[in-house]
């Protein structure tokens, strides 16, 4: 079963106008399902941006692929951006080459079309949740790299940290890394510039939840950053927090940037996890 899509639009709401005859539950499971197709392509993101002319198939029997084991945020032609969970590792280390994100999404990308390829654009730390971003074209992942500061707009954070810490805005301090691979702030201005903004969102408790803005991206930035003000992330044990947790209460929660392909604005968001909660 198959149709054409006569304009441009979101997967979710051109079946709903293109399969009237089927009932939305039913549409909604055959994404769920890997049981819809576009231009061939299994699609799962509801968000999937499609275009006039696109055809959109429905495969009933398709039972081949796999439910992707990572949430996927968005997808189009150009980007597929997925919610990464806390104590997985973006890329491969030394140590560990299968148990990424990376190959997970991989895998994955070539079971629906052997053809496909992804690349990574930035990383998060293992133990960091939230937004990456994978790019299908390599021009364009070079593209943004080369020119991050220009197209990448604005990249938000959420965390957790005790009472008591105040905003502030491009905090501007030099970080170094030690033989640990502990990053830390230091004076010496030869070191690796960083740009940190903190604003203070709520309090409760013996809890704070502060939004961090970060216009440089160095490893540990934002860990380092907090934990130098006094006020290390909740779980942090790494860079001195004495409050136990099951995970660091760190979300990469927003990105803003610009595609240098068609120089559209692409806002990719995603929502605070349970573990939060209880603190919030």
């Amino acid at each position: 079963m198959q149709k054409k899509v006569e304009k441009e639009g979101l997967l979710l709401e051109t079946i709903l106008e293109l399969f009237k005859e089927q009932s939305h539950k039913k549409l909604k499971s055959y994404l769920k399902n890997n049981s819809i197709f576009v231009n061939g392509k299994c699609i799962t993101a509801y968000n999937y941006k499609v275009r006039k002319n696109d055809i959109i198939e429905i495969r009933k029997d398709y039972k081949t692929h796999k439910k992707c084991p990572l949430k996927i945020l968005y997808e189009d032609e150009y980007f597929l951006v997925i919610d990464k969970p806390a104590h997985l590792l973006t890329i491969a280390t030394t140590k560990e080459k299968e148990k990424t994100a990376y190959h997970i999404m991989r895998e994955f990308i070539k079971e629906r079309n052997s053809k496909d390829k992804i690349f990574i654009l930035h990383r998060l730390d293992k133990d960091t949740s939230g937004i990456v971003i994978f790019v299908k074209d390599e021009k364009i992942k070079e593209l943004l790299q080369n020119d991050w500061n220009n197209l990448i707009e604005d990249r938000e954070y959420m965390a957790i940290v005790p009472k008591g810490i105040k905003s502030y805005t491009n905090y501007t301090c030099y970080l170094k890394e030690d033989s640990n691979y502990r990053v830390y702030v230091t004076k010496d201005k030869q070191a690796k510039k960083a740009i940190t903004s903190v604003t203070l969102l709520k309090e409760k408790g013996n809890y704070s939840q502060i939004k961090v803005n970060i216009k440089t991206g160095r490893k540990n930035q934002i860990r380092a950053v907090l934990s130098h003000l006094g006020y290390p992330i909740v779980g942090d044990v790494k860079y001195g927090s004495p409050i136990k947790a099951k995970r660091l209460l760190l979300h990469a929660s927003k990105i803003v940037l610009t595609n240098p392909a068609n120089n559209k604005k692409y806002i990719f968001e995603s929502k605070l996890p349970r573990e939060f909660q209880k603190y919030v």
